[in-house]
């Protein structure tokens, strides 16, 4: 089969949209003839044949001016034409978006116009935008419904839709994207992201990284606002004042925007020597990133799935999430970890206590997280797209129709 991803975000981009589009395109590229479409790092459009197999198609594009993000985003002028010429020239039996912007409804509309059909994946909440625009909770909602509405436009004209969970599907449901939108899990690979059992990728980890042998508290991700990373630095200095002798501390594996700031914060809160921020590591140490933790964090609000609670609950970890979004469907509170409210350090400050004051809490729970992962193995991710792609296209004429001058 000829698959075509569209990906508004994508390599070298750090979140989790561009991290499942890049797994899921090398997955099907064992099996299938893969391109994939995405903004480039230039003004001028390439086309790469990697060692993975993907074939890259990166368009014109620039960079996002507002919360430094380090995204780019592809000029809307001449886009759909670009899109056409592309769908003409590797005639794909399906399209595959990963977004409602500006490369995904350009590919939708020339797929449309084709009659190719048209996988949609919804990873958006407005909320990962919108906090980096400083506006008033009024506006925040009235921004939040167009959003939402300029979303199902797009996803109206997709032949079927999918979230990563329940929780994720259901949500666009609400929010008039014409349903039954399918759950279907991001997928990790339980190869690279499972248990250590002799320590090795941790004390690896540790020494490469400056890590100092101590109970440690994990986040892997963006250091950005929505996902209040700030409140794990909180609950760390309140571990820190109600029992000192667990001697905690706080590994932020990640950059972003507010990487100094959260700095500054535990400098303030005294704690500074307890905080161990590496910035971005390479996607080979992720996997020892993780074990390298003993407990693992996530207080984001804005989560459809969240892969590093995935991962983390694979490599054997228990992981606190806080009450919120998708995070319920992974952390079972008392199983594998617990959950916390929103914005309540001092509730967060005593599950963390309560996990590192006991060794074999900790292990099983992280033992539960291991299971609990296992039932979103990429493989199982893979087969189900692979069923949709199979299921839309049958019946499709080998060849698409051509369009007119004046259809563009």
């Amino acid at each position: 089969m000829r698959i075509l991803l569209g990906a508004d975000t994508y390599a070298p981009d750090v979140n989790g949209a561009s991290t499942f589009a890049q797994r899921l395109a090398a997955g099907l590229a064992a099996r299938h003839e893969v391109h994939v479409v995405a903004p480039g790092r230039g003004l001028r459009p390439t086309t790469e044949r990697l060692a993975s197999g993907v074939t890259e198609h990166r368009l014109p594009a620039v960079p996002v001016v507002v919360g430094g993000t380090g995204l780019r985003f592809c000029p809307p002028v001449g886009l759909v034409r670009r899109a056409t010429a592309l769908l003409r020239a590797v005639r794909p039996d399906v399209v595959h978006v990963q977004s409602h912007f500006l490369v995904g409804r350009a590919l939708v509309t020339a797929a449309n116009r084709l009659r190719i059909p048209v996988v949609a994946t919804n990873h958006f909440m407005p909320e990962n935008l919108t906090h980096h625009v400083p506006l008033g909770p009024g506006v925040q909602r009235r921004l939040h419904a167009w959003a939402w509405a300029d979303a199902a436009g797009v996803f109206t004209r997709a032949d079927v839709v999918t979230a990563p969970t329940p929780y994720a599907a259901a949500l666009a449901e609400r929010a008039g994207i014409p349903g039954p939108v399918l759950p279907i899990s991001c997928g990790m690979d339980l190869r690279r992201f499972a248990p250590d059992p002799g320590g090795t990728l941790r004390r690896g980890f540790r020494a490469r990284y400056g890590v100092p042998d101590r109970p440690t508290i994990g986040y892997v991700g963006r250091l950005a606002p929505e996902k209040n990373v700030s409140e794990l630095v909180d609950a760390l200095a309140l571990v820190h004042r109600l029992r000192p002798e667990l001697d905690a501390q706080l590994l932020l594996v990640g950059d972003g925007a507010l990487r100094p700031a959260l700095l500054a914060q535990a400098a303030r809160l005294g704690i500074a020597d307890r905080v161990v921020s590496t910035g971005f590591v390479p996607e080979e140490d992720l996997p020892a990133a993780y074990l390298a933790c003993d407990v693992f964090a996530n207080a984001g609000t804005a989560e459809l799935q969240s892969l590093v609670v995935l991962e983390a609950m694979a490599c054997g970890l228990p992981v606190l999430g806080v009450d919120a979004c998708a995070l319920p469907h992974l952390v079972r509170d008392g199983e594998n970890g617990f959950l916390f409210p929103h914005a309540r350090p001092a509730a967060l400050a005593a599950r963390l206590a309560l996990l590192l004051a006991d060794p074999g809490l900790r292990a099983r729970m992280g033992s539960r997280s291991s299971r609990i992962a296992a039932e979103h193995d990429e493989r199982t991710t893979l087969a189900r797209f692979e069923e949709l792609y199979a299921l839309r296209t049958p019946s499709r004429p080998t060849t698409a129709p051509a369009l007119t001058a004046g259809a563009l």
